[in-house]
C-alpha cells in the first residue's frame, strides 16, 4: 500500500505541474468563490486553514476573506517530535514564518486555537475521491488531528486531483466536502 501511496503522489505532483501559473490562479479563484457560497462557510467564525503551497489550490484568497468577513483565521503549526499539529491565530500574514519545504506556519508568539474552536477545518490533499478520501503528503498529521475533530471539515482541488479510488485505512477520516472549481462533492451522496 506505501508503495501504491507514493506512485499516486508522484502522479498527482505531475499533474498538478502540468497547469500554467495562470489557470492555477483562475481556477484556485474559482474554488475559493465556491467556498464563500456554502451555508458551512458563512455560519463559520473560525476557520482552520493551512497557507498552500504551489502546486496546491491557493489558500490566500480564502484566508483575505475571512478576514474581511471577521473571521477568525487558525494556520496549523506542525510538532514534528510527536507529528502533531498545534493550530493557531494569526490576524496578517506577517505572523507567519517559512520551515521546512516552504511551509507557511503561524510564528509561535501567535495564540493558541483550541480545536472546538475551528468550526469550518479546510484539509489539503493531493488526491481526493468524491466520497471524500484523501491522500495526503505522507506525514499523517491531519489523521492524528481529525481524530477527535466535531466540526465541519472540506478540502480544495483541481478537477484533476479526482479519482476513482484511492488506498483506504482503518484510519482515514473522510471530508465531508470536496470543493473544486466545477462542483461541489458532498461525501453524503
Amino acid at each position: 500500500m506505501v508503495d501504491n501511496k507514493r506512485k499516486i503522489r508522484e502522479e498527482m505532483k505531475r499533474r498538478l505541474s502540468s497547469l500554467s501559473i495562470l489557470e492555477h490562479t483562475q481556477l484556485s479563484r474559482e474554488i475559493a468563490q465556491k467556498v464563500f457560497e456554502l451555508k458551512e462557510w458563512k455560519q463559520a467564525e473560525t476557520i482552520g486553514i493551512t497557507v498552500a503551497v504551489h502546486p496546491e489550490p491557493e489558500t490566500n484568497f480564502i484566508i483575505e476573506q475571512a478576514w474581511i468577513e471577521g473571521k477568525r483565521v487558525a494556520v496549523p503549526k506542525c510538532i514534528p517530535s510527536s507529528k502533531a499539529l498545534d493550530f493557531r491565530y494569526i490576524a496578517s500574514f506577517s505572523e507567519l514564518e517559512t520551515v521546512y519545504y516552504g511551509l507557511k506556519e503561524p510564528v509561535l508568539t501567535t495564540e493558541l486555537a483550541p480545536k472546538g474552536d475551528l468550526s469550518l477545518l479546510i484539509v489539503p490533499g493531493l488526491a481526493f475521491t468524491r466520497k471524500g478520501y484523501r491522500l495526503g503528503f505522507g506525514g499523517g498529521y491531519y489523521d492524528r488531528f481529525l481524530t477527535d475533530y466535531k466540526g465541519n471539515l472540506f478540502s480544495l482541488a483541481f478537477e484533476l486531483q479526482l479519482m476513482e479510488h484511492l488506498p483506504i485505512e482503518p484510519h482515514d477520516i473522510p471530508v465531508s466536502k470536496i470543493i473544486t472549481p466545477n462542483h461541489v462533492y458532498s461525501a453524503e451522496n
